[in-house]
């Protein structure tokens, strides 16, 4: 690991000032991802700003706009958060299907929000090629070993897949993300957060230089309640999925479906919501065939490899899974 200074601000605007004027700067919370990346030397910031200290009080709050989580929350209390657990079920089960406890209890929202690839040749310097961590040093994954990587979303330039599983479920449940800047803050669309690819992979999201997260709102919805998430992966527990989906459902009395809300994880170079399957779903009798049919529907621009084929398949299964998870859930 390279030498870096440590700041600890005591508020956030005081935050905000040590990263801009420090460019390269990295705000740390858990540190489960960025401490990962200094030590392999992939990111070496000059300076490493310590959010800790920059608030007190409960970190999710019940307002009149929705539930206010607070970026520095960590991802176990989140998860176990009795409102969470009974208003948004789904983001409950997907912050549990991430990571380990020990990970869980030091990891916090706004870090997942953050959180980098897990493409192995991003994550190893002696591998040259690498568009994220080198631009224009090319894309080892395209003709290298793929069989984590995105199906959906990619670029000649970097096929790398989003890993988490939160931003999933943040997705389908229209969260907003909230920022703090020098002069001003921001509201950003959880669907506009993050940036595919195109010609420039290094650049992941539409945060500026400096730009950090303050906290993360659930709006209120007719949906939410009645939602689940599915995680398919190597093995149960601490592994990141090859396919996993988030769905959510408002049912009328009768069974049919009045809403829907899908968004899928370990296909896309960024957390990936499905509208056509979305959209399929309205009016129709909730039901396995009406599931089973609307998920035949995502992945249909997939540009597979032979070694991540077989996702297209095993995600709208897991979309299905997903939904009936969310049909069966208390409304």
């Amino acid at each position: 690991m390279r030498p870096f200074q440590f700041v600890r601000p005591t508020t956030l605007q005081g935050a905000v000032e040590a990263a801009g004027d420090a460019p390269g700067a990295a705000f740390i919370g858990g540190g489960t991802c960025l401490v990962d990346l200094m030590k392999l030397d992939v990111q070496s910031p000059p300076v490493v700003i310590d959010v800790h200290a920059l608030g007190s009080g409960d970190v999710v709050t019940d307002t009149k706009d929705g539930l206010r989580i607070d970026a520095r929350a960590r991802n176990s209390d989140v998860a176990d958060h009795p409102l969470v657990k009974r208003r948004y079920p789904v983001l409950s089960e997907a912050l549990l299907a991430g990571a380990s406890p020990q990970l869980r209890n030091m990891a916090t929202v706004g870090g997942n929000l953050m959180q980098r690839t897990r493409c192995a040749y991003f994550r190893d310097v002696g591998v040259g090629p690498c568009n994220k961590r080198s631009a224009g040093s090319g894309c080892a994954a395209r003709d290298g070993w793929s069989r984590m990587h995105a199906v959906v979303g990619g670029s000649a330039q970097c096929i790398a897949v989003n890993p988490s599983d939160m931003c999933v479920a943040l997705l389908a449940l229209d969260a907003v993300v909230y920022t703090r800047r020098r002069l001003d803050t921001r509201a950003i669309a959880m669907n506009d957060l993050h940036l595919l690819p195109g010609d420039q992979p290094e650049r992941e999201t539409v945060l500026e230089p400096g730009e950090l997260i303050t906290h993360v709102l659930l709006p209120p919805s007719s949906f939410a309640v009645r939602s689940g998430y599915v995680k398919v992966r190597d093995r149960a527990s601490y592994a990141f999925a090859l396919t996993s989906a988030a769905a959510a459902l408002d049912l009328h009395a009768d069974g049919h479906i009045v809403a829907a809300r899908v968004a899928m994880g370990g296909v896309g170079t960024k957390p990936w919501r499905c509208p056509e399957v979305e959209q399929a779903l309205i009016g129709q009798h909730a039901s396995l065939p009406v599931f089973t049919r609307a998920a035949a529907l995502a992945l249909a621009d997939a540009r597979v490899t032979p070694d991540n084929a077989f996702k297209v398949p095993l995600g709208r299964r897991t979309i299905v899974r997903a939904l009936d998870r969310a049909a069966g859930a208390a409304g």
